[in-house]
């Protein structure tokens, strides 16, 4: 699968603003960014770029704050080059290690993860990621029935399994995801993720402990009720990739009419990871 790569650069006052670009692509089908210091790139499958729906997009953006963008090929052959060019190990907290194949390995950390870094989306590198894994931290996944939906990479299932989690299922419409956490729950030595491809109609009709829904407001406001028939009784869900305002409202108000109740969140510049039981 060959990608576009957007190069924006922004000049703004407030460090949301930038954020505000991001969710408003993530909305129309670009799936990997990576922040820069005067910008961020943005990439998004060639198939399902769309140049005037992107104009239309960013428009309302364009009377806030000044911003330009230039659109390169990157060709299936060079993504992993981008990739292993510019990822990074990361830590949250003093607990969990994401590193690649290609980085030392530190076994000071309770868990470490090991991504190859694809295309998919979900290094741990985006606030909604890290926001999610440490969030993860705080909550009880021993013995568990879990769905990951936008399983991207599979680190948020393969999170879930090394925190004693007796199965997950992990969804992605796209198959390069599907791929990619197939091959992650490999590299970790997980093998209790069941990974689908697929959208909300791919959910295995039996009930959840426990789901995890990082992806974006408009699909977790069009899958909330999938999730809600499937999460058992005093089940919870996170959900992220989102931002505070006004979306964390919208969120909670779709979630109540299905007997999902707002229970806490946290926040990262704008973006949001939210708790939820039913």
């Amino acid at each position: 699968m060959n990608y576009y790569e957007l190069l924006f650069t922004t000049i703004t006052t407030e460090d949301y603003q930038q954020d505000l670009l991001i969710n408003a692509l993530g909305e129309i089908g670009f799936d990997t960014f990576e922040e820069l210091e005067l910008g961020f790139k943005a990439y998004i499958p060639v198939d399902d770029f769309d140049e005037a729906k992107l104009i239309e997009q960013l428009s309302p953006y364009r009377e806030l704050f000044t911003f330009s963008y230039e659109v390169s090929l990157i060709p299936q052959k060079n993504w992993n080059e981008v990739w292993e060019s510019n990822f990074e190990p990361i830590e949250i907290g003093n607990e969990i290690y994401v590193r690649a194949t290609f980085h030392l390995a530190k076994p000071e950390f309770p868990y470490e993860i090991v991504i190859d870094p694809k295309m998919a989306f979900g290094t741990g590198h985006h606030q909604t990621t890290s926001m999610m894994l440490a969030i993860m931290l705080e909550n009880d996944y021993k013995d568990k029935n879990i769905l990951d939906m936008g399983c991207g990479t599979g680190i948020l299932a393969i999170m879930a399994s090394k925190l004693g989690a007796a199965q997950i299922t992990a969804i992605d419409y796209d198959p390069v995801c599907y791929e990619s956490t197939i091959e992650n729950s490999a590299l970790n030595q997980i093998d209790n993720i069941i990974p689908l491809c697929g959208s909300k109609e791919a959910i295995p009709n039996e009930q959840y402990d426990t789901i995890l829904a990082n992806i974006n407001r408009n699909i977790l406001l069009d899958q909330m009720e999938r999730y809600a028939q499937v999460l058992k009784i005093d089940g919870e869900i996170y959900f992220s990739g989102f931002y505070e305002t006004p979306d964390l409202d919208i969120i909670t108000d779709e979630a109540r009419k299905y007997g999902l109740k707002y229970i806490a969140h946290k926040k990262d510049k704008e973006w949001v990871a939210a708790k939820f039981v039913k």
